[in-house]
């Protein structure tokens, strides 16, 4: 995987696990000097609306990290939270991430 865009991340593992509202995701972004760790809830109706017809969340969760990483250093982003939640920080999140299918 290239180095993503003005970070010291060159890596973003993702790993969801299904649960009865939708997925919890873990997230670990690896680089030079970094190493953090996520843990990201994914509603089945967020997953729809952001990637129509996608059947897992991991790739929007890595993109959406992609996204925070083009905006903040990794050390920033929270640690446990709802995908969601990015659009509250950053209003463009949205159609930035969204994907039609």
């Amino acid at each position: 995987m290239p180095v993503l865009p003005a970070s010291t991340v060159s890596e973003i593992d993702v790993t969801c696990a299904s649960d009865a509202g939708g997925w919890t995701c873990d997230v670990a972004m690896h680089g030079r000097s970094v190493e953090t760790h996520h843990q990201v809830t994914v509603s089945r109706a967020d997953l729809e609306r952001l990637e129509p017809g996608a059947t897992d969340p991991a790739e929007v969760v890595r993109r959406s990290f992609e996204f925070l990483l083009e905006r903040e250093p990794p050390e920033s982003i929270l640690r446990s939270f709802d995908l969601t939640v990015i659009g509250r920080y950053f209003p463009d999140y949205e159609r930035v991430i969204h994907r039609d299918v």
